[in-house]
């Protein structure tokens, strides 16, 4: 089979085209940037008609896996003019849909991203990038559904995804922290619960959909297990050779103490729990527990050191207000 990685060199293309590879298959990507990797490489930018039909021409392809779809006017140029061209089409979209809902009924199920969404927030609220990327993919879902008489297409909802080569600096957040030593500060005492998705199993799903096409447009994938987060991070610190000093603080008392909530990852109200039932039980769908991924990447960020995640840069102010909290009473 002939699969196309639109936008396939990152973290979680690069898994998805390695399991696709080593599956047998013919991979090739589509990306702004100039190929340098070892998979031939087609170099356009998707909102340039003109250059995207030039690096397409002569080319046709079984599967199409779009990674860089960020709203419907993203999918509507790709698949117009070309659906002859990409055979059947996975749209990589996000649990962010259901977080820009009105309601919240966690564990999220497909049917809720019909929900009614919540108002626009205004231009200056932290909460602006995460609403616009969530809306933008509910647009992007419906643009490949209005295309599904040309292009079979399938909507796969992720969530948070981990895995070696993850680059985003959030679960680096937490291990550099308890590796520095020093209190660790935990909203609401990492009582929320987690739900992730380790990169191996997305590229193992492309591999199955590469295989045996479903009958629905969208599904959830998540590993099986519910975890809360104090559970995760106390297991990471025990992989890394750490005893970590978390400190309970109530998420809101953060901002009182002029601490960015957002420098917490996997804390908040944006960070998704999904059901993964439907893909499970429709094609096959098996995620891998968080027990078994959580070493491989744990050592991956041990080994590798990424960039701190922007909001290490207030640990300093941390860790005041952890003494303060000692020396007081936890807020």
């Amino acid at each position: 089979m002939r699969a196309l990685l639109v936008g396939g060199g990152g973290f979680i293309g690069g898994h998805i085209a390695a399991a696709l590879a080593e599956a047998g298959h013919a991979v090739t990507v589509l990306s702004r940037a100039a190929g340098g990797g070892r998979l031939p490489h087609l170099c356009a930018d998707r909102r340039d008609p003109g250059a995207l039909a030039g690096a397409l021409a002569g080319h046709a392809f079984d599967l199409t896996v779009d990674l860089v779809a960020f709203d419907g006017a993203d999918v509507e140029t790709l698949l117009r003019p070309h659906a002859v061209r990409l055979g059947r089409y996975v749209l990589i979209s996000t649990g962010q849909v259901y977080l820009v809902a009105s309601q919240r009924r966690e564990p999220w199920r497909e049917g809720d991203a019909g929900l009614a969404a919540m108002p626009e927030p205004p231009s200056d609220s932290p909460d602006r990038a995460q609403w616009t990327y969530g809306i933008g993919k509910r647009y992007a879902e419906a643009s490949m559904r209005e295309h599904a008489g040309a292009i079979p297409g399938v909507a796969l909802r992720l969530p948070i995804v981990q895995g070696a080569g993850d680059r985003t600096g959030r679960l680096w957040a937490w291990l550099a922290r308890m590796l520095d030593g020093g209190p660790v500060l935990l909203p609401d005492g990492g009582r929320q619960p987690t739900r992730f998705l380790w990169a191996g199993d997305v590229g193992g799903a492309i591999v199955r959909l590469a295989a045996q096409w479903p009958e629905g447009t969208a599904y959830n994938l998540a590993q099986p297990d519910v975890v809360p987060l104090r559970d995760l991070l106390e297991q990471a610190a025990a992989l890394a050779g750490v005893t970590p000093r978390l400190v309970d603080v109530r998420r809101a008392a953060l901002a009182g103490a002029s601490l960015d909530p957002a420098a917490f990852p996997f804390t908040g109200a944006w960070s998704s729990v999904l059901d993964p039932g439907c893909a499970m039980s429709e094609w096959g769908f098996t995620g891998t527990p968080h027990a078994r991924w959580l070493p491989e990447v744990v050592h991956w960020h041990l080994q590798a050191r990424p960039s701190h995640h922007p909001g290490y840069a207030q640990r300093s102010a941390e860790l005041a207000f952890a003494r303060e909290i000692g020396a007081r009473g936890a807020p």
